[in-house]
């Protein structure tokens, strides 16, 4: 086994380095990471229905869409991410337990009583602190988790918070849950560091055959090739969420306003604007300049520049609109 200490902290490039590790490695991989603050949202997910995109926006959370199925998380610097990368035919798959036994094991050396618990989870005083998830790929799987140890709670809630609008479709929604860090339930000081050390120690006991292993050059350059063509884009991040619609209520100065909105592959693709405002031209001319487009906030900004918002919504600007459309 690979044992691999990751101390880069780029969210869209460790992305990148667990498809490199699952794709282009012959031999099983054990890897320890961590984020800068970001949301991870799961490969069948609506992505804007998962996050509190003012928040996401105003603090400039990274959002990563990742491999695996499952909810959205949110990592920080005080979360830590295990990822093992395993040849074994697919037998683990869905054997979350496998691959969750030996944080159990680290923590109950810190006299710290885990649990797995329902499908994915691990807990502490049937409080969640770490997610799980898989994915196979020919005749290997991969398994990750979070490790909330001091994690921002309050950035987590804030930041997974859905916005007051109504999303229809088969996006997989995530559940709210009670979270905690490790860090509390510690009797001695730990920093994450040195937790992050007793997780590679326990598991190379366990894999006595496991050598170290840093990237090489060409690694770093294939995985920059890898974050460059799809985890860094709007396409992998936001335009691969399922097909949904968007409803949407504003109020504004001039009155109120409806959008009802079709979104495939990205794209808007139907897009029906209604309510008690007044205006000079009819709106059929924003639905018409607006189909067709992607559903992101900067595209919709530039369309909308080429008109006069008030001309077709008394009293209304651009940021009233965008509100109503994202």
């Amino acid at each position: 086994m690979l044992f691999i200490d990751n101390n880069l902290t780029n969210p869209y490039f460790n992305l990148a380095t667990e498809e490199y590790l699952l794709k282009n490695f012959d031999e099983d991989v054990f890897m320890l990471w961590r984020n800068e603050p970001s949301i991870i949202v799961g490969k069948n997910q609506n992505t804007l229905s998962e996050i509190n995109y003012e928040y996401v926006k105003e603090n400039s959370i990274s959002v990563v869409r990742r491999l695996t199925g499952g909810g959205a998380v949110f990592h920080d610097l005080g979360n830590l991410n295990f990822t093992f990368v395993s040849n074994d035919d697919t037998k683990s798959f869905t054997n979350f337990r496998k691959f969750t036994q030996p944080i159990i094991d680290v923590l109950k050396l810190l006299s710290v009583d885990a649990k797995f618990s329902g499908r994915n989870d691990l807990t502490i005083e049937d409080k969640k602190f770490s997610g799980n998830a898989q994915c196979n790929y020919k005749n290997k799987v991969m398994h990750h988790g979070t490790l909330l140890f001091t994690s921002s709670i309050k950035n987590i809630s804030a930041a997974l918070k859905v916005k007051p609008a109504k999303f229809e479709g088969k996006g997989v929604k995530s559940v709210a849950s009670r979270v905690t860090n490790i860090s509390e339930h510690l009797k001695s000081s730990l920093t994450i560091l040195e937790f992050k050390d007793m997780i590679m120690n326990h598991v190379s006991q366990l894999n006595t055959d496991y050598k170290i292993y840093k990237f090489s050059e060409e690694d770093l350059s294939n995985i920059k090739e890898l974050f460059d063509e799809k985890y860094n884009t709007w396409e992998w991040n936001f335009g691969s969420s399922p097909k949904y619609s968007l409803v949407k209520d504003i109020k504004y100065i001039g009155g109120n306003i409806e959008f009802y909105l079709d979104v495939k592959n990205g794209i808007i693709i139907n897009l029906k604007i209604c309510g008690d405002f007044f205006g000079k031209y009819n709106v059929s001319d924003i639905e018409n300049l607006l189909i067709g487009i992607k559903h992101n906030e900067e595209i919709i900004i530039s369309a909308l520049s080429k008109i006069k918002i008030d001309d077709y919504f008394a009293g209304a600007n651009i940021v009233d609109i965008i509100n109503g459309l994202i």
